[in-house]
């Protein structure tokens, strides 16, 4: 569905994309994470035909982004940052409005307004004015007015971000119900985890991990936390640790953690070394990495410029 290769793009002295290569098979949900300034919404606005590549090449559905925009566009369903629909109208009228924009019919649209609230759990206020419905409704009527036409490449930028976790979980179901390939940007490592087939992480304009999250996790190796009864302890606890740690082990406050590789070390192998070394602990844990770990792990720069500025 989605084919980039090498795409480049600079923004006066900004590489906001630096050989951005991205592949995304039919009817897959891809998060595609990263810093602020990464890339990710110049990604997004050249695979979407709203920005031209300085370089590469970049096709969706078989379309070139750059010579065939229109025929890209028409597979496409986008919902931006914040909600786009009309305050004063109803939920209906709004999808009605835009299905005759998008030259349903008024039967059509109509119809297809219809099935689309009653889908995504919006019927009942139908007939309301969207400025009286919650945040989380909006939102979700912005994503599902998508879908007026069967899109088949939805393409979320950031759906979720200021909502509160129940309204979050709302446009979550709303997508997985999706039958579309989804692209997917967010700053919620969780919802990506839920969500998606395929995390693609970018930084400096370029892929630095890309797999499915449980593969990332496996990758960075599972994480070893002790946490130790006497704060005199955590250099021997360290020691310890170090004789499967694959880098430098973290201390923080009476906890000691260590990156170990997958599936080589078990709790009471950590137990028994702890207790041959005379360390006193309140807990032991062995456990695989979050992807927030595995974000920081591979996005490790302390500034970025600004994205949307340079955008």
């Amino acid at each position: 569905m989605i084919e980039a290769r090498q795409l480049r793009k600079t923004y006066r002295d900004v590489h906001a994309l630096d050989g951005f290569d991205l592949t995304v098979e039919p009817g897959r949900v891809c998060a595609l994470l990263g810093p602020n300034g990464a890339g990710k919404t110049t990604a997004v606005r050249v695979l979407t035909t709203l920005t031209r590549p300085d370089a590469g090449h970049a096709t969706v559905g078989g379309f070139d982004v750059a010579t065939r925009p229109r025929d890209v566009r028409r597979l496409i369903g986008l919902a931006g940052q914040h909600a786009a629909v009309d305050d004063d109208l109803t939920g209906r009228e709004n999808l009605l409005i835009l299905g005759l924009m998008l030259h349903l019919g008024r039967r059509a649209a109509r119809r297809r307004a219809d099935e689309l609230l009653e889908r995504f759990g919006l019927a009942h206020a139908r007939n309301r004015l969207v400025k009286t419905w919650s945040g989380g409704m909006r939102r979700r009527l912005d994503l599902i007015a998508a879908f007026l036409v069967e899109p088949e490449l939805l393409v979320l930028d950031e759906p979720t971000t200021g909502l509160d976790p129940r309204s979050r979980r709302e446009i979550w179901d709303t997508v997985a119900a999706s039958p579309a390939t989804v692209l997917l940007t967010t700053q919620y490592l969780e919802e990506a985890d839920r969500l998606a087939d395929q995390v693609v992480i970018i930084d400096a304009g370029r892929v630095v991990a890309e797999g499915s999250p449980d593969a990332l996790k496996d990758a960075l190796g599972a994480r070893v936390d002790v946490e130790v009864a006497d704060p005199s302890d955590l250099d021997a606890a360290a020691r310890v640790l170090g004789r499967w740690a694959t880098g430098k082990t973290e201390v923080t406050d009476a906890i000691v953690t260590a990156s170990v590789p997958a599936n080589t070390v078990t709790l009471p192998d950590v137990v028994r070394a702890l207790d041959a070394g005379g360390v006193r602990v309140d807990d032991v844990r062995v456990r695989r990495p979050t992807l927030d770990e595995v974000f920081l792990d591979r996005t490790n720069r302390t500034e970025q410029p600004d994205e949307k500025t340079a955008a």
